[in-house]
């Protein structure tokens, strides 16, 4: 059985995969997003409530989910 933590980052990256392949299909684009702020909202969401500047409502596995690949590849 999944843990909430892994089943949310799964889904996460489903989300990216698949949002990725339709704006492909679509309109030929790819998201990108700088590591340096894949990293910041990754520290942001990890962060205990108290200590947020400001809230943040995605919680930690599926934020990432959805920017893992930004995380892992970089781009040019």
């Amino acid at each position: 059985m999944f843990t909430t933590f892994t089943a949310l980052a799964l889904a996460g990256g489903a989300l990216r995969l698949v949002l990725q392949w339709q704006l492909r299909k679509r309109w030929d684009i790819s998201l990108a997003i700088p590591q340096v702020l894949s990293g910041a909202l990754v520290v942001l969401a990890g962060l205990p409530s108290m200590l947020q500047p400001f809230p943040f409502p995605i919680p930690l596995s599926l934020t990432l989910g959805l920017l893992l690949p930004d995380l892992l590849l970089q781009r040019g």
